[in-house]
């Protein structure tokens, strides 16, 4: 049986989430942007985090794959679903669950900049720097966290653990 070691508790992550909103709020008063969530990790964490937020915004959700049913990259993304609004002159955040080795992330950025967006600014629940493999600029960062299989608040193990309100390291 797994076991689940708590790692972030859900006001800390409540408080960060408020904080990080706060910030994207002011750097982007005066802008068009449009969320875009990566599937399906980040779907609690964007949900969370557009309600807190003071401006208008437009979302739009892509979904890619690393990881499968393991718990490290293959380090082959397949994007499952592409974007479906129009970003061209516009300011993007992409909201991310993790980011982990940065591969994702790269791959994804450089799909967006193929629709001629104004900007590209990234926000994420966590970074996990340990493994970090690419260069990423991350714009927002709720947390960094150790090295560790994580789950809960949006992130699975094989899709699974997504419910749960907290953060958790899952040792197998």
């Amino acid at each position: 049986m797994p076991e689940l070691i708590p790692v972030i508790k859900k006001d800390e992550i409540d408080s960060k989430v408020a904080e990080v909103a706060r910030r994207i709020s002011n750097d982007y008063k005066d802008s068009e942007l449009i969320l875009v969530g990566i599937l399906k990790g980040a779907f609690v964490f964007m949900s969370d985090l557009m309600r807190l937020l003071t401006i208008q915004v437009q979302t739009d959700f892509i979904c890619a794959s690393s990881y499968g049913s393991e718990t490290s990259t293959a380090g082959n993304i397949k994007l499952t679903k592409e974007l479906g609004i129009d970003i061209q002159n516009k300011d993007v955040l992409i909201v991310e669950d993790i980011i982990d080795t940065g591969l994702t992330l790269a791959y994804i950025i450089e799909y967006l900049k193929s629709f001629g967006p104004k900007s590209i600014s990234v926000c994420a629940l966590l970074d996990k720097r340990e493994q970090r493999r690419v260069d990423i600029k991350i714009d927002y960062s709720c947390h960094v966290v150790e090295d560790g299989f994580l789950v809960g608040y949006g992130l699975d193990y094989a899709e699974n653990y997504r419910n749960l309100p907290e953060i958790y390291h899952l040792k197998l």
